[in-house]
């Protein structure tokens, strides 16, 4: 793995009341050259999250009495677009949907593998596009450096997975797009869930595009996949 020693390190911030695992994701991110901040309470989280404006941030779904689930929920209502990695004990559909729900960008599984987390963090922390370029396909519009999207001058918010996954779809217009590819070519790594996944995906990125009851440019094609088209 990269070390980012030489460069101002990007700061993560972990919200999570597990003593032990605290310590060893600490650990691990830091030998790899992240800086890193921890909470131990939503409440405390939330508070260093604007303190600090982290590049990343870490949420245990168990937090005490508290959810994880929520406090992703109270950062995005607090504008904080940031990638959001939640870290889960189950990896049922109904789990992905609660995260999606919640705002996150993706999730880490528990029991903690280091390889497997370190990876996931990776992704999230590359350098973005500083590009102005944008992508356009009928009256949508996504820019690529700020990750950002916009429809008859209605500015839309994307997670970070939600732009990749429209990316992928603004780059290859008009073609069906089998779920294979897309799960290839947008979760980037070794993804070991069902394609199910896509499914809801879709489905909320459909309602923040088609927001205004605007004609649907995300087309199933049912038992193949989706293609980005007008008709």
């Amino acid at each position: 793995m990269e070390s980012h020693a030489d460069n101002v390190a990007p700061k993560v911030l972990l919200i999570c009341s597990n003593g032990d695992l605290t310590d060893r994701i600490r650990h691990d991110l830091e030998e790899v050259g992240y800086g890193v901040e921890t909470a131990t309470t939503g409440a405390k989280g939330i508070e260093k999250a604007k303190k600090i404006q982290p590049a990343l941030i870490i949420i245990d779904r168990l937090l005490g009495s508290d959810s994880g689930l929520n406090v992703c929920q109270k950062l995005r209502s607090a504008q904080f677009c940031v990638p959001i990695l939640l870290l889960m004990a189950r990896d049922t559909l109904e789990d992905r949907i609660a995260c999606l729900e919640a705002g996150a960008d993706d999730y880490c599984l528990k029991p903690y593998q280091e390889d497997a987390f370190l990876k996931i963090v990776q992704i999230y922390l590359q350098p973005g596009d500083t590009s102005s370029e944008q992508l356009r396909f009928s009256d949508l519009a996504l820019d690529l450096g700020t990750r950002t999207a916009s429809r008859n001058g209605r500015e839309i918010d994307l997670t970070m997975k939600e732009f990749e996954l429209l990316r992928y779809l603004m780059e290859h217009p008009r073609e069906v797009l089998a779920r294979e590819q897309i799960l290839e070519n947008v979760w980037g790594y070794d993804f070991m869930g069902e394609s199910n996944v896509i499914e809801v995906y879709v489905r909320y990125l459909r309602l923040k595009i088609d927001g205004n009851n605007e004609k649907r440019l995300i087309q199933t094609v049912r038992g193949v996949g989706y293609v980005l088209r007008e008709s």
